[in-house]
C-alpha cells in the first residue's frame, strides 16, 4: 500500500475508533442515571421518561440508523459495548436500547421507500419488534392485510419509551394459501394496539407487551422475506453501507449478549466493593476479602465474564469484518457466532451464581441491587436466541457434518 493510500486508510480507522469510543463514553457516562431509576423502572414495569429521554438526547437510540438519516450506523461492536455498558446501569434500560438498535437495523434492510418513510419522516424513530410470525395474513392488490397478536414486543411501553413502528413476524402465502416463507411487516405503531400483558420477574422495566394488529394493511414494499435475509439476500438497495451487509441472524443473535456482560460487571463490581467490609458470617474472617474460599470464588466469577466477554467480541469481530469484505458468511461461520453467544450468556449466568453465592442471603434484599440484576440476566438469558442448548446442537451437527436441521435461524 501506497503512502497516501495507507494515510487514508488510517485516518478511516481513526474516524471509527473515535466513533466507537465517543459512543462508549456517552453510554458510560448515563450509568449513574440508570442507577437511580432502575428501581423505578422495576417498580412501574417501564423505564422512566428521564432517562429515555437521556439515551434518545445521547444518540444511542441511533446506532444502527443509516448515516443517510443522520444516524450512526456504527458495527455490531460497538452495539454489543454499547449495551454491556448502560447494563452497568440498568438491565431494563439496556435490554430496550439494545431491541430497539437491532430493530432499527432491521428497517435498514428494507427498501428505500419503506426507510424513508421511518427514518426520512423521523431521524429519531425508535422501532421494536417480534419475529415470531404470531398472525395471519391474506394478499391483496398492492401489498397484503395482516392481523394477528404479537407478544413481547420490547420497547413498546407508553410515555417517552413508546416506539414508533414495529417490525413483526408474519406468514406469507402462495396464491392458494399455502405458507410459503415468513417475512416481516413494517408496521406504524398508529396502526396498532397495545395491551398491557408483560408480568416478568426480570426485566420487568423493558415494556415487552403485546402489540395488535386488525386488518392492517401493509404495502409491498414494507414485507421482506426472512428466508432471504438469512441467506443475506437483503432488500435495501444501499448495498455500500457496511453494517446493512452484516449477517442477519448472527447480529440478532449477538446483540443479546451485550446486556448479559453489563449485567455480570455490575455483579462482580458490586461484590468485591462490598468484600473489604463484609464479614463471612459464622466463621473467623472479618471480611470477605481475607478469605481463600472467597478469593477463589471471585476469580472463578471474573474469568467467566472474561470469557463471555472475549467470545462475544470475536463473533463481533467476525460479523464485522464479513460486513466490511461483502462476503457472507457460511453456514458453519453462523451456526459459531450463536453457539459462541449461547456460551458467552451461560458463562454470565453462572458468574452471577458464584457472585451471589459469595455475597450470600443477603443478596435477595429488595433493597440489593444484585437481586434485580440476577432476575433480569436470568430472564433475558432465556432468550430463545440465546439459549445454549440449541445453539450447541446446531454448532456440533455443523462440525459434524450433519446435514439435520433443527432451525433455519443460523
Amino acid at each position: 500500500m501506497n503512502g497516501v493510500l495507507m494515510a487514508v486508510a488510517l485516518g478511516d480507522r481513526e474516524r471509527t475508533m473515535t466513533t466507537h469510543e465517543e459512543l462508549l463514553a456517552r453510554a458510560v457516562a448515563l450509568r449513574p442515571l440508570l442507577r437511580e431509576h432502575a428501581a423505578d423502572a422495576e417498580a412501574n414495569r417501564r423505564v422512566p421518561d428521564e432517562v429515555i429521554d437521556a439515551i434518545a438526547e445521547a444518540g444511542l437510540f441511533g446506532l444502527a440508523t443509516p448515516k443517510r438519516y443522520g444516524g450512526h450506523q456504527s458495527s455490531v461492536r460497538t452495539m454489543l459495548d454499547v449495551s454491556a455498558a448502560l447494563a452497568e446501569g440498568d438491565g431494563s434500560a439496556s435490554w430496550v436500547v439494545t431491541l430497539v438498535t437491532a430493530c432499527n437495523w432491521l428497517t435498514s434492510l428494507f427498501p428505500t421507500k419503506a426507510q424513508d418513510e421511518v427514518f426520512g419522516a423521523d431521524p429519531d424513530a425508535r422501532v421494536t419488534g417480534v419475529l415470531t410470525p404470531t398472525s395471519t395474513t391474506v394478499r391483496v392488490e398492492g401489498g397484503w392485510r395482516v392481523s394477528g397478536r404479537w407478544s413481547c414486543d420490547s420497547g413498546s411501553g407508553l410515555g417517552s419509551s413508546r416506539s414508533d413502528w414495529a417490525v413483526l413476524g408474519v406468514p406469507l402465502n402462495d396464491a392458494d394459501g399455502t405458507v410459503v416463507d415468513q417475512g416481516l411487516a413494517l408496521i406504524p405503531r398508529t396502526d396498532l394496539s397495545l395491551e398491557d400483558t408483560r408480568l416478568m420477574t426480570g426485566m420487568r422495566g423493558a415494556a415487552a407487551n403485546c402489540l395488535v394488529g386488525e386488518d392492517v394493511f401493509v404495502p409491498e414494499y414494507r414485507v421482506i422475506s426472512v428466508l432471504a435475509a438469512i441467506g443475506g439476500d437483503h432488500a435495501t438497495e444501499h448495498e455500500d453501507e457496511v453494517l446493512s451487509r452484516a449477517a442477519f441472524v448472527p447480529l440478532l443473535t449477538l446483540v443479546l449478549a451485550g446486556p448479559q456482560l453489563g449485567l455480570g460487571r455490575a455483579a462482580l463490581r458490586y461484590v468485591t466493593e462490598n468484600a473489604g467490609r463484609k464479614p463471612v458470617s459464622y466463621t473467623f474472617y472479618e471480611t470477605q476479602a481475607d478469605s481463600v474460599a472467597v478469593q477463589t470464588q471471585i476469580a472463578e466469577a471474573a474469568l467467566r465474564i472474561d470469557t463471555a466477554t472475549l467470545l462475544a467480541e470475536r463473533a463481533a469481530a467476525d460479523i464485522d469484518e464479513a460486513a466490511r469484505r461483502g462476503t457472507y458468511p457460511d453456514f458453519t461461520r453462523r451456526a459459531r457466532v450463536r453457539a459462541y453467544t449461547g456460551w458467552a450468556v451461560q458463562n454470565v449466568l453462572e458468574a452471577i451464581g458464584i457472585l451471589l453465592n459469595v455475597h450470600g442471603a443477603a443478596s435477595f434484599a429488595e433493597t440489593n441491587p444484585l437481586q434485580r440484576i440476577w432476575r433480569d440476566a436470568n430472564t433475558a438469558g432465556r432468550h430463545a436466541m440465546a439459549a445454549p442448548a440449541v445453539a450447541l446442537e446446531v454448532y456440533g451437527k455443523a462440525l459434524l457434518g450433519v446435514d439435520e436441521t433443527i432451525t433455519p435461524l443460523v
